[in-house]
């Protein structure tokens, strides 16, 4: 759920280094579906690089390595320059012995901001500059928020853009079936009192609104945090969201408790939740969305991020057997915007050369992201790129959240100390939706936060 699967440094390397002589995806100014103009566009403004080697490093691979591969090849055909990719089993370790070491590769990929801290502020990271900074600002959605996952304190202890947004994940999101809710006459919740007044109604029809699962073997609790997440960003002001990730906002402060007890209005509901309050912890994540689909449905309303798919009944069609739609905002609350909790992949210069560069400008270009967005599995919230390059409908509809959307946060347990959001935050949903009250689980989060050396 939170963790990628990876093959080894040798394998990756072999399969890099075949795909640098794969043809092209997509035939140059033959798919409409694509800004050819932007590909020949930096075609020419970048063949003084033709011949150049551009080393790349990053997380992905299997599938996503093939996928990236499939980009990079537009990158080696407009430039002449010789890109390989390649990954490895530990590649947050790997990059940091490669940087200490003085080998890095031109190009790192990362998804952790926080390692990415730690690099720039050793030196290791070179600025790309107020011109990229502005760029995001003014190019992507919710773009202030992405510069800020990109910016960090160097050597010198100075604030410096860093790191360049491609490719992102998205949460925020809330599953059901149409064909329930048009045979009960239910519409797409706006806002989220609108959701809780159509939570009351499904109850009235005496149906039960929500599937909640929080088992997941021993990381059992995790989907609780998603929750807690998604609903900090719609009660409080990202200033807050941050201040708690970083704990300057503790777990007891009651900024947060109001949301854990927000979220127990959802799963302390026994009308609310399929099985009752007594089995939001012992169903496992994966199962519980399967009550969407029962005859009569067991649940109308889902809560998960856009991988959960996957485990929906085999056959599953999106947009006609299973939908889903923005996690909605609070109407009492406008001054919030529509924020999007997410995570992505960060691009960072760790050798510069005018390949790396290139590289950089290469992905300002609608084309790097449309690539990959006609295939599967990427989400961009590049507001310039042709939304029709989508593979479908669902990822078109993701894609256009992010790209509207007016702030964007990562995923706060992964940015928190593992012993905390890892360890005692899990534990603690588990205790509330046990009987605990907020106060008191807030309170004993914080406590073993406190006590980390």
């Amino acid at each position: 759920m939170k963790a990628l699967l990876w093959v080894g440094t040798a394998v990756a390397a072999l399969l890099s280094g075949v795909a640098q002589a794969q043809e092209l995806k997509f035939p140059p100014g033959q798919d409409a579906r694509f800004n050819w103009k932007s590909y020949d566009e930096f075609k020419a403004a970048h063949a003084d690089i033709k011949g150049q080697p551009l080393t790349l490093f990053g997380p992905w691979r299997g599938d996503d390595e093939v996928l990236f591969n499939s980009v990079l090849a537009y990158f080696n055909a407009a430039t002449g320059a010789d890109g390989r990719y390649s990954s490895s089993e530990n590649y947050e370790q790997q990059i940091v012995i490669d940087t200490q070491a003085g080998s890095p590769p031109n190009i790192a990929i990362i998804p952790q901001p926080g390692l990415l801290a730690d690099l720039a502020a050793k030196g290791f990271l070179t600025p790309l500059g107020q011109k990229n900074s502005d760029w995001i600002k003014q190019n992507y959605g919710a773009g202030d928020s992405w510069v800020g996952y990109g910016t960090y304190k160097g050597k010198d202890a100075k604030d410096a853009f860093y790191a360049f947004p491609y490719k992102a994940d998205l949460k925020s999101l809330v599953w059901y079936v149409p064909e329930n809710f048009e045979e009960a006459g239910y519409e797409i919740p706006k806002t989220m009192e609108d959701l809780f007044k159509l939570s009351d109604q499904i109850v009235k029809d005496g149906g039960v609104p929500w599937c909640i699962g929080l088992g997941s073997g021993g990381a059992t609790g995790w989907p609780a945090t998603d929750w807690i997440e998604d609903l900090m960003l719609r009660m409080n002001t990202t200033e807050t969201y941050d201040g708690w990730v970083s704990n300057g906002v503790k777990f007891d402060d009651p900024k947060v408790v109001s949301v854990i007890e927000e979220f127990g209005k959802f799963a302390k509901n026994d009308k609310y939740v399929s099985g009752g309050v007594a089995a939001v912890a012992s169903t496992d994540f994966r199962d519980s969305p399967k009550g969407l689909f029962g005859i009569p449905p067991k649940c109308y309303l889902h809560h998960q991020a856009s991988f959960i798919p996957t485990f929906f009944p085999q056959g599953t069609k999106l947009g006609t057997d299973a939908d889903f739609f923005y996690m909605p905002t609070y109407a009492s609350k406008p001054e919030l915007g529509t924020p999007v909790l997410g995570a992505g992949t960060l691009v960072a210069v760790t050798k510069d050369s005018p390949a790396a560069q290139a590289f950089i400008e290469f992905l300002k270009t609608p084309i790097a992201h449309e690539i990959w967005m006609a295939q599967s599995g990427f989400l961009t919230p590049f507001k310039s790129v042709n939304v029709e390059a989508y593979g479908n409908d669902a990822l078109r509809k993701q894609g256009q959240i992010l790209s509207s959307a007016t702030a964007f946060r990562f995923d706060g347990s992964d940015l928190m100390p593992g012993k905390i959001g890892a360890g005692a935050f899990w534990t603690g949903m588990v205790n509330f939706v046990g009987g605990k009250d907020g106060k008191t689980v807030g309170t004993e989060i914080q406590k073993a936060w406190d006590g980390l050396k």
